[in-house]
């Protein structure tokens, strides 16, 4: 089966110090897998956020991503949702 990652957000415009909650959809049939949060601000490289493995629920429960902060001034960029899987060697 194809993984796939949805983010429902396209946009969002939030004012410095409201908190800010990213989010994603992903359907997988794996059990070995990780999800990723990164930051991309204007003119810069990606920058990864947050990275969460399957067996861990803290942020990631029934297919749903998501991670919440306050926005600070150098959090403007665009906000990728990545889904890799996890092979053993």
């Amino acid at each position: 089966m194809a993984q796939t990652v949805t983010q429902s957000q396209p946009e969002m415009s939030v004012q410095e110090a409201e908190t800010v909650t990213l989010s994603c959809t992903y359907d997988t049939s794996e059990s070995n897998y990780y999800l990723f949060w990164y930051k991309q601000p204007p003119s810069r490289q990606m920058i990864l956020v947050i990275r969460q493995e399957a067996y861990k629920q803290q942020n990631a429960t029934e297919n749903r991503f998501s991670v919440n902060f306050q926005k600070a001034l150098g959090d403007t960029a665009m906000y990728f949702c990545a889904f890799m899987k996890h092979t053993m060697r």
